[in-house]
């Protein structure tokens, strides 16, 4: 009897991340990564309660995750993910190993974060576990050296410095400033809700 070729693997990456509100630079992120690790999803993890936020201090989950499910739309590999959503703390490994529940024994899981919060990653709850159940893609400036933890598997994800940031978005929009950074349809969403308006 014939043997039947194998598929691979599919390459999925967790980007989890407040998203208060996901802009433009996340997104090229994702694209880049993406194109650069062939990744067949990036899933976009709407935090819940990240422990390092105080409570109330983030917009509400379901306008955090609306707006994450409107930048999706653009990509067919980009996936809104409710994983964290409930009342409890967020934990990346929680989410972790919700995700890797789902998967096949070929298919690769990937983490994706920025040098600032990977630099952390010692300090993150279980993090022997984190580094052990994920390959690390890192994004960072071209050049730029940070500390790797023992036994993680990093790749580098080396792109141009991006001056956005969602405090920033958040500020100008409370200023009344036009805001370039956001997809036009979490712009829409944004201000329909009167999300970060001038109180």
């Amino acid at each position: 009897m014939e043997e039947t070729e194998r598929s691979p693997g599919l390459r999925i990456a967790i980007f989890g991340g407040t998203f208060d509100p996901i802009h433009n630079a996340h997104l090229r992120i994702a694209r880049e990564a993406a194109e650069q690790f062939a990744l067949d999803r990036v899933l976009f993890v709407t935090a819940g309660h990240p422990p390092h936020k105080a409570p109330g201090a983030t917009t509400s989950f379901e306008h955090r995750h609306r707006m994450v499910e409107l930048a999706c739309e653009g990509d067919s590999r980009f996936v809104p993910s409710r994983l964290e959503e409930g009342d409890g703390l967020s934990y990346s490994i929680g989410t972790i190993e919700r995700v890797r529940a789902e998967l096949g024994p070929d298919d690769k899981l990937f983490f994706l974060v920025g040098t600032d919060a990977f630099a952390e990653v010692g300090t993150w709850y279980r993090s022997r576990e984190v580094v052990a159940a994920v390959e690390f893609i890192v994004v960072s400036r071209p050049g730029y050296d940070y500390p790797i933890p023992e036994g993680a598997k990093v790749q580098r994800l080396e792109t141009l410095a991006l001056p956005v940031s969602s405090s920033l978005i958040r500020k100008g929009i409370q200023a009344g400033d036009r805001v370039d950074d956001l997809p036009e349809s979490v712009g829409r969403y944004a201000e329909r809700h009167g999300l970060y308006s001038a109180r």
